[in-house]
């Protein structure tokens, strides 16, 4: 593999000057930067990352210079006679195009009254500033920033800075900036269009303003609102450093690729990660809005204060920002207990990913910009990453915690740091070697499963990684934080095995709340002893003790049809939580079922028989007073109810379809509702009436419903229909493909079809996406929903010869490794999951 050379290495910029006009009607831009900067010592030239722009002109120190372009490199080098070691100052010219392709600088599309219109924004994270102006596009490469840019009039021009001046000036409207602070150009930032927005002060005097189209509701501006002030008013006192700018905007885009960006003082979101309709928004929706606005407030200090000095250390922005959002949200909204949340998602897929053999281990290096976006692998870096300093936290104490962070954000403020700098800190807070806790975590991939066994007294414990699928022989061992029930046992093992006495007759659970990344194998007398003291059991302990035996199975450690017998000791749960793990098992088992009618409703009847109890203390409607995790509850048992196929059951769901509005649908049954009837629909009509609402309406999340129902059809003549619109962007947008393309692939009915239509599609699809950082994504989700034999057969050839691009190449390779477990794991326990059901 090339290595791309680090520029930061011969030329180091101290602060830009760019001005740039914006032509949104001819889809252009044109502008000038001035860097002022210092060669580094030998520097021969100055070597600045331009993508795809023309160069007009080039001076050095004033001096008209020599400059070369090299795409390839994605490089413009400047030469001149006078270059010598030192402080220089160099200005260019440059133009390029305004593309759709949601990165660099690109247009936003909405409707408002029958009006078609649009924004503009940039999305410069990971390296993509160097689309839209000549720069050094590294992490390390920290400057100051003045921005000026030149709009269209009656517009509203957003930046990272307050404005400091604006004027009309030839028809045009020229917005200054103030000065930023120092900082990497991956965070620059600017919004241009029209805007609605709904503002408000922290107690310590920071503006906080939340931005969208004039199409959405104003109401849906007020959740954010409240999060965001009271989420920057909780870092600065968790962080004891003052939010580093005076205003935090916050932005709703039509079009966005990711979830949210972190730009600092201006952070852009899809409107679904942000608004919050109070009339048509689901608790789920606002709960995550919740976690996606102080994930990105938690990186106005990790990741943009304090940033990284190399791609290898994204963790310490995304891991760090993936468990700082939980503590806040949970210190806001103490009644969600966001940390259940945490355990039954982010928990759960990290442990899934991180069980294959050859997944990335946190940190990783990059030594290529194609490889950038591999690494953004939200089962490792974000959730793996996220829950290893939760066992940080848990491990050392979040007292401890706060103080070693409290010094690295003054020790480090508007620098750049490893992981080495952190632990430091850490350490001479907790007065631990932190480094020889975490660095093992941290560079080794997987994961240890601990094997618990028990003779008399003594409780033997080993630990080994644990694989799902094939593997090649592992020696690593971990420290791992036990989390015993027993008091005597150590806090921290360190030994491949260990042999210790029991004490106590309590039920002996092992990593007691899950926060330490590893998981148990009981013996089956020891799993029998805590499947009696279930109820006896905290909530997390009980979900964990699930998800592990469904890990298990699948990893051939125990029969997939012992999750029957012990998921019916789980029929007298009443907390969503766990319910979600229910849910996980339950999906697992389906896939043994699909071919097979008889076993399929033995499954739907099984699951209906769990969710009875639930479903009749619940209802269909919300109970006056009831908790939040009830909300939530109920739609997981209303969906396991419908997913019975019980007459009255089915026919509720189309009265209640029938008889309001979409928008009247109980927002947290919604989506279930709306499925129900579309699987069942006779002809195309309920189809028509959706598409047509997807259209009309401006809220995202029934947009979302929509898209989510309408894709689980079982109709041919349907699925056809929706394959035909996945490349119309009108109805299709670029940022929600990929969901309509999985959901698509996850319906078994259309899951043929729809990988037939991705294979005779790819060139668009990579043509479309493939500068975007979810690129690499696509084998990823195909492997996790193709299930046959002949599918895996096409699989590998189809994604073969892709393995070639970098971006492609490990996700392609664990795709595969995960198909053919998966297909292994069938035919392995298909029989004695059948004997299971059979004998219900």
């Amino acid at each position: 593999m090339q290595t791309v050379a680090r520029l930061i290495n011969t030329f180091v910029p101290k602060h830009y000057q760019l001005s740039i006009t914006l032509d949104r009607i001819n889809r252009t831009f044109d502008g000038t930067v001035t860097i002022n900067g210092a060669s580094v010592v030998g520097a021969k030239n100055i070597v600045l990352h331009s993508k795809d722009l023309a160069i007009s002109s080039v001076t050095f120190d004033g001096k008209q210079a020599d400059f070369m372009l090299n795409n390839n490199d994605q490089a413009l080098t400047i030469t001149h006679s006078d270059m010598t070691d030192g402080t220089h100052i160099v200005t260019i010219g440059f133009s390029g195009e305004i593309t759709d392709g949601m990165h660099g600088l690109y247009p936003c599309y909405y409707e408002h009254d029958g009006v078609k219109k649009e924004l503009l924004a940039t999305q410069f994270e990971s390296h993509h500033a160097r689309e839209v102006f000549p720069c050094i596009d590294e992490p390390e490469a920290k400057a100051t920033f003045d921005v000026t840019i030149t709009t269209e009039q009656n517009v509203v021009v957003l930046g990272n800075m307050p404005i400091k001046n604006q004027r009309h000036e030839d028809g045009m409207l020229v917005t200054q900036f103030e000065t930023t602070p120092r900082m990497s150009s991956y965070l620059l930032a600017w919004v241009v269009g029209e805007l609605q927005k709904k503002s408000t002060k922290t107690a310590s005097g920071v503006e906080v303003n939340i931005y969208a189209t004039p199409a959405q509701t104003p109401e849906s501006l007020d959740f954010a609102l409240d999060i965001a002030t009271r989420g920057i008013e909780f870092f600065d006192a968790y962080f004891d450093v003052p939010y580093p700018l005076p205003k935090s905007d916050h932005v709703a885009l039509p079009d966005f690729s990711s979830g949210a960006m972190e730009n600092w003082g201006l952070i852009t979101y899809r409107e679904i990660a942000l608004l919050n309709d109070p009339k048509t928004g689901s608790l789920q929706t606002r709960q995550q809005a919740a976690l996606t606005i102080t994930h990105e407030l938690s990186h106005q200090w990790f990741g943009n204060l304090v940033t990284m000095k190399w791609w290898n250390d994204l963790w310490l922005n995304e891991s760090f920002a993936n468990m700082m959002e939980y503590v806040c949200v949970d210190a806001l909204e103490p009644q969600w207990h966001i940390w259940l949340d945490q355990v039954t998602y982010e928990v759960v897929q990290a442990l899934r990913r991180d069980s294959l053999d050859g997944v990335q281990a946190i940190r990783t290096e990059v030594n290529h910009p194609d490889e950038i976006s591999t690494i953004f692998d939200p089962s490792i870096v974000y959730a793996k990453g996220g829950r290893l300093l939760r066992m940080l936290q848990s491990y050392i104490g979040d007292a401890v915690l706060q103080t070693g962070l409290k010094t690295y954000f003054k020790k480090f403020a508007y620098q750049n740091t490893d992981a080495n700098d952190l632990w430091e800190c850490l350490s001479e807070a907790s007065g631990q070697d932190i480094g020889l806790l975490m660095n093992s975590w941290i560079s080794q991939s997987g994961y240890p499963v601990l094997n618990v066994s028990q003779d008399g007294d003594l409780v033997h414990l080993s630990q080994e990684q644990f694989f799902i699928g094939p593997h090649e022989p592992s020696e690593k061992i971990w420290p791992i934080p036990l989390g015993a029930s027993e008091q005597n046992f150590p806090r921290l093992m360190t030994e491949k095995e260990l042999t210790l006495t029991r004490s106590s007759e309590l039920p002996l659970v092992m990593n007691h709340e899950s926060t330490a990344h590893f998981i148990t194998h009981y013996t089956p007398s020891l799993l029998a002893e805590l499947v009696r003291a279930l109820p006896t059991l905290s909530d997390t302990d009980r979900l964990k003790l699930l998800n592990e035996q469904v890990l298990l199975a699948q990893a051939s450690r125990l029969s997939s049809a012992e999750l029957i017998p012990l998921l019916w000791q789980y029929k007298n749960e009443s907390v969503e939580a766990v319910w979600d793990i229910m849910l996980v098992a339950l999906n697992e088992l389906k896939k043994f079922v699909e071919t097979d009618e008889i076993l399929e409703n033995k499954l739907r009847a099984f699951a209906a028989n769990l969710a009875e109890e639930q479903f009749q203390r619940l209802g269909w409607d919300p109970k006056k007073g009831e908790t939040e995790a009830d909300t939530k509850l109920r739609s997981i048992v209303v969906g396991l109810m419908l997913y019975s196929e019980r007459a009255d059951i089915l026919e509720k769901a189309r009265n209640i379809y029938d008889s309001t509005t979409l928008e009247a649908i109980d927002p947290n049954l919604r989506v279930i509702i709306i499925g129900s009837v579309v699987r069942y629909a006779k002809d195309q009509s309920i189809i028509n009436h959706l598409l047509k609402a997807h259209q009309m309406t401006s809220s995202s999340e029934l947009k979302e419903d929509i898209a989510s129902a309408i894709t689980s059809t079982r109709d041919p003549e349907s699925i056809d229909r929706l394959l035909g619109l996945l490349k119309d962007a009108t109805i299709v947008r670029p940022q929600d493909f990929m969901r309509w393309f999985v959901w698509l692939l996850r319906n078994r009915h259309a899951r043929n079809e729809t990988w037939r239509w991705g294979r005779d599609n790819w060139s668009w699809m990579e043509e479309t996406f493939g500068g975007d950082k979810s690129y690499d994504s696509f084998p990823r989700y195909v492997a996790m929903c193709l299930i046959t034999a002949k599918q895996l057969e096409e699989y590998k050839q189809f994604f073969d010869p892709l393995k070639k691009q970098v971006a492609l190449k490990r996700n392609i390779e664990l795709g595969m490794l995960e198909l053919s477990s998966k297909i292994a794991h069938i035919a392995r326990d298909q029989a004695a999951v059948r004997n299971a059901l059979l004998e219900l």
